[in-house]
């Protein structure tokens, strides 16, 4: 499903974050990704998410390799990946009400038709009354809104999930209403996922499989 192979990325080329990384996912696998913040696995996760160019190395979704990222990445490798981010606040548009925030995927691919049935599909699954979907991001908690941005992450119907850090700022309840979310969508669909953290107990429940970050390279054996 997904094939990182010698990536090279930052935001300045004379000292990348991640240097020379490689990592897999199959389908339908869950791959853990751990490792200590600040040592550039979200950075990775933005290049698999198809939003950051690499300075060097490849990437294969699907069974086609990447060449363009970004509004220039071909819609049908855009929509294969869905990605929610540590910070939900950082990734909403405060104008928008939760309902618009989910919504918004379909909005953008010209599939405004299938708004209404989708939401109200996602919006119980997450754990989103009707009241909750028409506030906008600062009338309600962190945790409702990361359960609009994990809903807008399914929207599209994904092939790959990617969680990055998804649970770090969530009470253990509201974790585990996410996580039970993934999973429920991970049977249905037999998408793939990518967890990327640094809570290695979490992530060894949740994950087939769990790769720790190394300085140079990410390890292919299991941790344990």
């Amino acid at each position: 499903m997904l094939e990182l192979t010698r990536i090279t990325a930052g935001y300045d080329r004379r000292a990348p974050v991640v240097r020379d990384v490689s990592l897999s996912v199959r389908h339908g696998e869950a791959v853990g990704l751990l490792g200590p913040s600040g040592c550039g696995k979200s950075t990775l996760a933005k290049v698999a998410a198809l939003l950051h160019r690499p300075d060097a190395g490849t990437m294969t979704l699907g069974g086609t390799v990447v060449r363009g990222w970004r509004h220039r990445a071909p819609r049908e490798q855009r929509t294969a990946v869905g990605v929610v981010f540590q910070q939900p606040r950082l990734s909403a548009d405060p104008r928008l009400s939760l309902r618009e925030l989910i919504a918004q995927p379909l909005r953008s691919t010209g599939r405004r038709r299938e708004v209404p049935a989708r939401v109200a599909e996602l919006a119980p699954l997450v754990g989103l009354s009707e009241e909750l979907l028409e506030r906008r991001p600062h009338a309600v908690s962190d945790g409702q809104l990361q359960r609009a941005c994990l809903a807008r992450a399914l929207v599209l119907r994904p092939g790959l999930l990617i969680c990055d850090e998804m649970t770090a700022m969530l009470d253990a309840s509201t974790t585990a209403a996410l996580v039970a979310v993934v999973e429920a969508y991970r049977a249905e669909s037999g998408a793939a996922l990518l967890a990327v953290g640094h809570d290695r107990v979490l992530l060894e429940r949740w994950c087939d499989r769990t790769v720790r970050w190394d300085e140079q390279a990410v390890e292919r054996v299991p941790v344990g």
